[in-house]
This record gives structure tokens, C-alpha cells and sequence, in this order.
């Protein structure tokens, strides 16, 4: 593993111009990449339902992005005359303020972090689970009856999933012994997918829900509530919503990439390239996924959570206990090849196990 510079955590000499430079660059990163994974997906599931996706504005549409942008900014801002104005104008900050504070802990460089926190990953847990809040407010604050009922399927869903995202990320503080996010990043000699297969495959389903994307996109699911809770936002507000969508998969796929895949570490190419190749990948499996499997219903995606992905997590939780005290020193050639036998076993037996369940029509047998 190549060695690279490590930034002064107080670079370029003052605390507070640190602070400042590193929110403009991590903004502007987050926007870029947003532009950046909004082509992708596009062009992706162009190519996922064999059609070419946009291919007009700039090369190989690379700018339709900035085109929708401002089209959606030409629009006519209108705020429904029985909505709570005030919460209908906060809530799409409230949604957006929160990632950006998540991706204030996630390190693109060694020592280039907005803050390094010695209890990164609660806080990550904390501040992610605020986003909700602007969600369900902007649900609400429209008095909207299909709006309200998308914010409150956005609460049920966050609570379900919550708990066994919490239990993987366990797993990892486990082997690490840390909570920093940076420690987390420097004991990935071996990235923790080879070694916790089982907590990344519950990680990243639990991620999928937690930012709404599909199967588990039933917050705005438009076959059934017409947009969801965002059904009556317009012009720069909606533009926000729709920038939030797409930054919390930025940010999903940094902290997979961060937690399970070795963040920034990768020989020959600079840190920050590779975090961005890794978060890339992470976002075509997001947009794979998007493309081949159909919505759940709002029963079966929470029955998932609690009757699969918590006894997975669980599972991993205890396993992983019991390697760290009893095994200690097992190879790592050993130990890879065990944990995927065991989590290939652990899903397929749980899967055989968990029913999503069927509703019974009337005149029909359940």
C-alpha cells in the first residue's frame, strides 16, 4: 500500500478557515456527484431497459442534468393555500442539512475530513436518522392526504430498518474496536466485506431503505400515492427534495464504500479517485437493483426488516463476538472463506424461512 501526505487537521493554519474550505469543497463535491450519479442512473436504466437514456444536451447528455435543473427552477413556485407555510418552507432544508453533516465525517483523504469524531460512527447514526424529520415534514406541512400518508410509511420504514443497520455497523466496530470512522478506514488491510459478508449484505439492504430506493421506494411510490410526500412542492423547493434524493444515495454509497470496502485505501490511483470508484460501483448495483426488482408492499418491506434482516443481524452481531474473543488469530485465508460459507447459508435458510405473506381478496382463499 502506497503511502500519501496526511493533511494537518488544521490545515491551512487556522482552525476556522479549515472549517470553512472543507464545507465549500465537500458541497461542491456533494453537487457534483449528485449531477454525476443522476447520469449514471439515467443512462443506466436507459441501457437496463435497452433504450439510450438522454443523449442530447452536451456529450453523451452529460449536461441534462444542469438542463432539468433549470427548467425546475423556471417553474412557478406555489405553496398550497392550507398548508403549514413555515414548516413548508423548512422542510426541505431540514432534509438536506443532515447529509451534509454525515459527509463531514467520511475522510476522502488520510487526515482530509471536515471533523474527525472519536465517535464518527454514532454520530453518522444520529445525524441520518435526522434527515427523517424533513421527510415527514414535508409530507405533513402540504395537508395532503397521499403526502401525509407517504411521511408517515417514511417513519414506519426508518424505524424497522434502523435497528439491524445499527447491528451490522456493530459487527465492524467490533474487528475495528473503534468508533472513529478514520480508525475504521486504517484497520481495513483486508476490506471488511471479506470479512463481515453477512453484516455487508444487511448494511446494504438496510441503506436501500433508509434512503427510500427501490424495493423500498414506497415513501413516493407513484403507482399508489401520486408522488408521495412531495406531491406538493414545485419550483426551487421540489429542486431541494430532488437533491436530497440523490444525496442520500451519494452519501449511502460513501459510507458503504467507507465501512465495507476500505474508503479511500487502494494502491497506484490517489485516495479520493478510488473512494469515488468504489462509491460508483456501489451506486450501479443501487441502480441494478432499481432496474430488475419490483416495489414491495409497505407490509412486506417491514416484515423484511424485522422477521429476515434483524435474525441476520443478530446472527453476525453474535458470530463476530465470538471470532473476536475465541479466534483472535485466525488467518485471514481461513476466515474469508468461512464467512461467506456461513452468510450464503444464513441467507438462504432465512430466506427459505420468510414469507413476505399474501393479502386475501375477498372471495378468494388466503
Amino acid at each position: 500500500m502506497p503511502t500519501y501526505p496526511v493533511v494537518s487537521p488544521d490545515w491551512p493554519g487556522n482552525v476556522w478557515l479549515h472549517a470553512l474550505i472543507l464545507s465549500v469543497v465537500l458541497i461542491a463535491f456533494l453537487l457534483c456527484t449528485v449531477m454525476l450519479y443522476i447520469w449514471i442512473e439515467r443512462r443506466g436504466v436507459g441501457r437496463f431497459q435497452a433504450r439510450r437514456g438522454p443523449n442530447r444536451v452536451g456529450p453523451l447528455g452529460l449536461l441534462q442534468a444542469i438542463a432539468d435543473m433549470v427548467k425546475i427552477l423556471t417553474k412557478e413556485d406555489i405553496i398550497p393555500t392550507r398548508a403549514d407555510k413555515v414548516l413548508f418552507w423548512l422542510a426541505p432544508m431540514a432534509a438536506f442539512v443532515p447529509v451534509v453533516l454525515v459527509l463531514a465525517v467520511i475522510p476522502v483523504w488520510p487526515g482530509f475530513q471536515l471533523a474527525d469524531l472519536n465517535t464518527g460512527v454514532l454520530f453518522v447514526l444520529a445525524v441520518s436518522g435526522i434527515g427523517t424529520i424533513g421527510i415527514f415534514l414535508s409530507g405533513y406541512a402540504g395537508n395532503n392526504k397521499y403526502g401525509l400518508i407517504g411521511a408517515m410509511r417514511e417513519t414506519a420504514q426508518l424505524m424497522s430498518y434502523e435497528i439491524p443497520l445499527m447491528l451490522a455497523l456493530a459487527g465492524v466496530v467490533i474487528l475495528t474496536g473503534s468508533l472513529s470512522v478514520v480508525d475504521l478506514v486504517a484497520a481495513q488491510d483486508v476490506p471488511f466485506i471479506l470479512l463481515q459478508p453477512l453484516g455487508f449484505v444487511v448494511f446494504f439492504l438496510a441503506t436501500l431503505a433508509e434512503i427510500n430506493r427501490s424495493p423500498f421506494d414506497l415513501v413516493e411510490a407513484d403507482s399508489e400515492l401520486a408522488s408521495g410526500f412531495n406531491i406538493e412542492y414545485s419550483g426551487m423547493k421540489f429542486a431541494l427534495l430532488y437533491v436530497v434524493e440523490y444525496s442520500e444515495a451519494v452519501v449511502a454509497s460513501a459510507l458503504v464504500a467507507t465501512f465495507f470496502l476500505g474508503g479511500w485505501r487502494g494502491p497506484f490511483l490517489p485516495p479520493v479517485l478510488w473512494l469515488i470508484i468504489k462509491m460508483i460501483a456501489v451506486f450501479f448495483v443501487i441502480i441494478w437493483i432499481r432496474s430488475t426488482l419490483p416495489r414491495l408492499r409497505i407490509d412486506q418491506a417491514l416484515g423484511f426488516a424485522w422477521k429476515y434482516l434483524l435474525p441476520l443481524a443478530l446472527l453476525n452481531l453474535v458470530l463476530t463476538a465470538i471470532t473476536v474473543v475465541f479466534l483472535p488469530d485466525l488467518p485471514v485465508w481461513v476466515a474469508s472463506p468461512v464467512c461467506f460459507i456461513i452468510a450464503v447459508a444464513a441467507i438462504v435458510l432465512g430466506a427459505r424461512q420468510f414469507k413476505p405473506g399474501r393479502i386475501a381478496y375477498e372471495g378468494r382463499d388466503s
